[in-house]
């Protein structure tokens, strides 16, 4: 579980392998909070750029969104703007790209 201004959210971790899975059969929408930048050099197939400097909850796409990063901080801060928001989402891949790419899973790099 994450916490969030001191209050514990409902918000899931994913691991790695359990969101290459969600991601394979459809369940789940993936979202890079990272720069844009950082998300041209290297990316997780399929994840859509919404950068945490400019981060806009309501301007997630709907559906069953998963937020992640580099290695789930900022993850973690895009989901605080979103449950200040009143966006649910599904939730954040722990570790984020490092834990992914730890865990021998595909990325597109430029």
């Amino acid at each position: 579980m994450l916490f969030f201004t001191g209050k514990k959210t409902d918000l899931r971790d994913f691991t790695p392998r359990e969101l290459e899975a969600a991601l394979a059969k459809g369940e789940v929408i993936l979202v890079d909070v990272r720069e844009h930048g950082e998300h041209a050099d290297v990316r997780i197939e399929g994840a859509i750029c919404h950068p945490l400097s400019s981060f806009n909850p309501k301007a997630l796409p709907a559906g069953n969104v998963v937020l992640h990063c580099g290695v789930g901080r900022r993850s973690a801060m895009a989901a605080e703007h979103c449950a200040k928001a009143g966006v649910k989402i599904a939730g954040h891949l722990a570790g984020g790209l490092n834990a992914w790419v730890q865990a021998g899973l595909p990325v597109k790099t430029n």
